[in-house]
């Protein structure tokens, strides 16, 4: 009878030890974040979003992306030691049009680091729509540090998770003034598409 029940311990002990490798699987697939493939004419980018820190940003860039906005524009803004922007014009420089401005959510501890996404906007903290960039230094000037206009900082809300190697192409590239503006690179650099992998 004793030997049954030690038995009976022992299985129990196995079966919950093979149920936490299972376990911890289950949590990590609940963990699993949006990712976006970004086709360029330089090459292609994955972009890892977490809308847990940022969840209205990552709504509207996730709007954005899915209703194919940002297919044909380009990359209109290209600082090699800074960050490269893009996502608000096409190729001939026509701005496009877009939905109304988001709240900023650069308070939520994602920092501008190498490979981070985020919210381009004007002085107004609260003017971002469509417009990204992604850090090719460490920005640290441009993350929150108080809810002030000149404080708020810039809304980090994902990471490239391949293809900084084109990130770093695009960040080469040789740029001059177009249509009276700068930092635009000569031979334009094109979104050919953006597609949420499912």
């Amino acid at each position: 009878m004793l030997r049954r029940v030690f038995l009976t311990l022992g299985a129990l002990a196995v079966s919950t030890v093979l149920s936490v490798p299972a376990m911890a699987q289950s949590e990590q697939a609940q963990k699993s974040f949006p990712q976006v493939l970004m086709e360029t004419s330089a090459g292609t980018v994955m972009l890892e979003l977490y809308p847990d820190k940022a969840p209205k940003t990552v709504e509207n860039f996730l709007a954005y992306v899915n209703e194919g906005f940002y297919d044909g524009t380009i990359f209109h803004r290209v600082i090699g030691n800074f960050m490269v922007q893009g996502g608000g014009f096409t190729e001939d420089m026509n701005k496009k049009i877009t939905r109304a401005p988001i709240m900023n959510e650069a308070d939520n501890g994602l920092r501008n680091r190498i490979g981070t996404i985020a919210m381009a906007r004007t002085n107004d903290p609260h003017s971002a729509t469509a417009q990204f960039f992604i850090n090719v230094a460490q920005n640290s000037f441009l993350d929150f540090r108080e809810k002030t206009p000149r404080a708020w900082g810039y809304a980090v809300f994902g990471r490239v998770i391949k293809g900084m190697k084109t990130v770093n192409q695009i960040r080469s590239a040789r740029t001059g003034f177009v249509n009276g503006m700068k930092d635009v690179p000569i031979e334009p650099i094109t979104i050919i598409k953006m597609r949420q992998v499912k």
